[in-house]
């Protein structure tokens, strides 16, 4: 009898002995991330369910998956390339998000290795991407590979080969982060410092209007930490941008600082390292009464996500960094989560 099972929605564990995540072969979804605090005490970090049957049922709004073929906005749903033009499905009215109707996040993937525990755990998921999918251009071949590096490390390792047809390809992590736990309230108090002076204004519809803006002086200046709550009034519903990770720092693996997240009841602190140009910067403002882990109630800004990306709408943008990739060329991203207490 074949093995249907690589064809159903399951969860993974990987266990370090410090740290464990547990993720899923649905759109390679962190459904559990726990980490300990100063003292010790283990807390799951971020938002989710505990079956994968929510995710399933599109219950989530993207919690902890992989987003793509285009992570963030596209204008009006489209573009052109090499002289084709090419309409995307409005998901998000007036505009394409996410991938479309069906996303990266929305697939089984194929588990292609798996390490549990021991030293460096890792699962690397697998997806074929097929010409025409969501009105994109050519077939492209995914790979997702996550490792515990340490202790209390993850790295995240996500390639894509176009394989007959130049496309866009940006892709992005969409977990929802609260450090003190994810059924601890909101993420107002968390303080973060983000490695970008520079924001991509959006219009009303939140797609950027092509302008660079130093965030100096503004409520979006946080290059000195800050609490996420401190001016985030003066921002409409909440953060829900860009920012052009433009401030040099000390590179770890090659990679560039992102951003610091930090709690200060557990004292838990995340660092995002990355190979990017940008990092949408999103408060959860519209997370509604969700019902998740342990019947845990998760309102607006209960969590905050860190998606590293290329520029939203990049491919209607010339002045933004290229999201194209040439077919056989490799899109690489990497995303390195250092966590400490």
């Amino acid at each position: 009898m074949a093995d249907q099972s690589k064809n159903t929605p399951q969860i993974f564990e990987l266990n370090n002995g410090t740290m464990q995540v547990k993720i899923s072969n649905y759109g390679t979804t962190i459904t559990s991330l726990s980490v300990p605090d100063k003292n010790g005490q283990l807390a799951d970090v971020v938002l989710g369910f505990d079956s994968v049957d929510p995710y399933v049922k599109g219950l989530a709004p993207y919690f902890g998956c992989i987003v793509g073929r285009v992570a963030n906005r596209i204008k009006e749903g489209k573009f052109s390339l090499n002289g084709v033009n090419y309409t995307l499905p409005i998901n998000k009215p007036p505009n394409s998000l996410h991938g479309g109707n069906k996303g990266f996040d929305k697939k089984i993937w194929e588990v292609a290795g798996h390490k549990k525990d021991g030293e460096k755990p890792f699962i690397t998921f697998k997806y074929h991407s097929a010409d025409g999918e969501e009105g994109y251009p050519g077939a492209v071949s995914v790979t997702a590979t996550y490792t515990l590096t340490s202790a209390t490390t993850m790295r995240l390792d996500m390639e894509a080969v176009p394989e007959n047809k130049d496309t866009p390809i940006s892709l992005a992590q969409h977990t929802y982060w609260n450090l003190a736990g994810h059924d601890s309230g909101n993420i107002l108090d968390h303080k973060i410092q983000i490695w970008g002076s520079h924001i991509t204004p959006v219009d009303e519809y939140t797609v950027p209007t092509g302008e660079i803006l130093p965030v100096k002086g503004t409520p979006f200046d946080f290059t000195e930490e800050k609490r996420i709550g401190e001016s985030i009034g003066e921002v409409g519903i909440g953060y829900d941008h860009n920012y052009v990770l433009d401030c040099p720092d000390q590179e770890k693996e090659g990679l560039k600082h992102a951003a610091k997240l930090s709690d200060g009841a557990s004292s838990r602190v995340l660092n995002l390292w990355t190979n990017v140009p940008g990092m949408q910067f999103y408060t959860g403002n519209y997370v509604n009464g969700v019902v998740g882990k342990g019947n845990a109630v998760y309102g607006k800004h209960a969590g905050v996500c860190l998606e590293t990306q290329g520029f939203p709408n990049a491919i209607n943008q010339s002045n933004f960094p290229s999201v194209v990739v040439k077919a056989g060329e490799k899109y690489q991203h990497t995303m390195l989560f250092e966590f400490s207490a």
